[in-house]
């Protein structure tokens, strides 16, 4: 089985709001999922969302956060299974380029393991999407 997730994309946006959006607790709490987290190594982060979103609660605790690279672990409520994500951006010709992986889904046992890794692929498109549109808004709004 496969077992990193990766997605790709550019934004039309410099890298310092990038970072911000994907770092800062108040910032995915507007765009993402409802976020009790700061980019700070060692943090014990808590995102919260509705049932709507398939789970109620991730957890897990910041492993890195040095400007434009941030990589925490991430446990889906009720399942005990770790797993690590990991933002990473670069500046591109004026642009930020966006590289996040998800790793460690084969953690989870059988078939469970194929289910969350479409469920978690999925995720993160819907993800990549909300962001491009948040930080669209945010840009035309200043």
């Amino acid at each position: 089985m496969k077992d990193v997730i990766t997605k790709e994309h550019v934004f039309n946006h410099p890298i310092h709001s990038v970072w911000n959006a994907i770092s800062k607790g108040e910032e995915i709490s507007t765009w993402f999922i409802n976020a009790d987290f700061k980019p700070e190594k060692g943090y014990r982060y808590t995102f919260t969302a509705g049932e709507e979103k398939g789970c109620t609660q991730i957890t897990g605790v910041v492993k890195q956060a040095e400007p434009y690279t941030l990589i925490y672990t991430w446990i889906v409520e009720d399942t005990n299974v770790e797993t690590t994500v990991k933002w990473t951006l670069k500046e591109v010709s004026g642009k930020t380029q966006l590289v996040l992986e998800h790793s460690g889904i084969s953690n989870y046992s059988g078939d469970n393991a194929v289910t969350m890794f479409g469920h978690f692929s999925a995720g993160w498109d819907n993800c990549v999407s909300l962001l491009t549109a948040y930080l669209t808004q945010e840009v035309h709004a200043r």
